[in-house]
């Protein structure tokens, strides 16, 4: 981005130089001899025969500051397991990949069900946690990084500016957000984060008033952005939804677990683009229907912790507030779109604002009706109390995993 604006509470840290990553790196490497570093790739075997992974572990081969690298692989079979085994060999660092439905760790998983201290639903928080489990297990870094393995336009300095907040020992940050605009193809991406997330903060900003919470999310500019980088100490205590709901949700843990001078973000990519959702308009249960729906209970969950009051009639009131808002925000994008020779669909952009209007009240009656509703998965700590030899157990079946299966 071309401002030096730093927005709200959280500090943001802008690309103004155009630094090289050849210098990026050769400091990384320095700091790496003191506080290590690893990175955790959340995957879905499906990603594997893409076009966006493969290129992103060959970019991965070069980097030099690296000690570990987890892979959390899900939907795979055994044989898909020895395949990406294979796919993965070429990376120099020490990595291993988490076959997450492997029979030994279901094992694990059925142990850790039976203490309620388990993920309930499958999929990337599910796949994430794992990841920083392992991660916790292995001892090997101190400063991780995690970024999605859907995205296109993947280059090198993406990782080391990612990771960099938290890696070089002057600076006492304990997590950092990645950011990015979302262009791709002549027109403007990131419906979910601009047409809902944006404009719902700000319709929750007019109706419960004045909130730390509040102004520490809009200090975000891309609060939904799958990238993001933490001391390996922020994994202990760390609450994560299970659900669509896990950027946010990390978000809220860093709010409520540490002051906002530990937090900042960090302007990753010129140019970013990933795999698109459907927008979903005939159904809530998947694409970005359900991840609409999943955020906001998030927010809903996260604001009744401090006390706030949901009713039928404030989340009526909560619906028409950030309808009017977002239609507000459609037409500066518009602008801004037309400015920059960009397409805009006003049709599709209003569409989608009327589904996640809808999906408001969908979300806060699903809030109301299921007060006891815990769908965060527990922090490592607590799973450690739990059962203290958990984390040995998780290193033990992925080594385990490892031997038996790679040639």
């Amino acid at each position: 981005m071309a401002d030096f604006y730093q927005n709200g509470i959280v500090t943001t840290m802008h690309n103004l130089a155009q630094r090289s990553n050849e210098d990026l790196e050769a400091e990384l490497e320095t700091f790496s001899k003191t506080r290590p570093m690893g990175l955790i790739l959340p995957s879905l075997f499906s990603e594997l025969e893409g076009d966006a992974l493969p290129a992103i572990v060959d970019h991965l081969c070069e980097v030099p500051y690296l000690s570990e690298i987890v892979i959390g692989l899900d939907r795979a079979t055994e044989e898909q397991y020895r395949h990406a085994l294979k796919f993965f060999k070429k990376l120099p660092q020490h990595h291993r990949v988490l076959w997450n439905e492997g029979p030994r760790l279901k094992a694990l998983d059925a142990k850790l069900q039976k203490l309620g201290v388990a993920p309930k639903e499958l999929g990337k928080g599910r796949n994430v946690w794992y990841c920083m489990g392992y991660t916790l297990a292995s001892g090997k870094t101190e400063s991780v990084a995690l970024h999605d393995c859907d995205i296109v336009t993947y280059e090198r300095d993406l990782l080391a500016r990612l990771i960099y907040p938290v890696a070089n020992p002057m600076f006492n940050y304990e997590f950092c957000k990645g950011y990015y605009a979302r262009v791709a193809d002549g027109k403007i991406n990131g419906r979910v984060s601009r047409l809902l997330v944006t404009p719902l903060v700000k319709a929750l900003k007019k109706t419960v008033g004045h909130n730390d919470y509040l102004e520490f999310i809009d200090s975000f500019l891309y609060p939904l952005a799958g990238e993001f980088s933490f001391r390996k100490d922020v994994l202990n205590d760390l609450r994560i939804p299970s659900d669509w709901g896990l950027e946010i949700g990390v978000l809220s843990e860093m709010h409520r677990n540490y002051a906002s001078n530990r937090t900042c973000q960090v302007d990753i990519a010129t140019t970013y683009d990933h795999k698109h959702q459907d927008l979903s308009l005939e159904s809530v249960d998947g694409g970005l229907s359900k991840m609409s729906i999943d955020i906001t209970k998030a927010f809903m969950r996260k604001l009744a912790t401090q006390g706030e009051t949901f009713s039928t009639e404030s989340i009526r009131t909560l619906k028409a507030t950030y309808y009017r808002i977002a239609l507000d925000y459609v037409e500066m994008y518009r602008g801004d779109a037309m400015m920059n020779g960009l397409d805009l669909d006003i049709h599709n952009e209003e569409k989608a604002v009327e589904m996640f209007a809808e999906n408001v009240m969908t979300a806060g009656q699903i809030f109301l009706d299921k007060p006891m509703d815990t769908p965060f998965i527990p922090s490592w700590n607590r799973v450690v109390s739990a059962m203290p030899d958990a984390l040995e157990q998780l290193k033990e079946a992925v080594e385990l995993d490892y031997q038996e299966f790679s040639e």
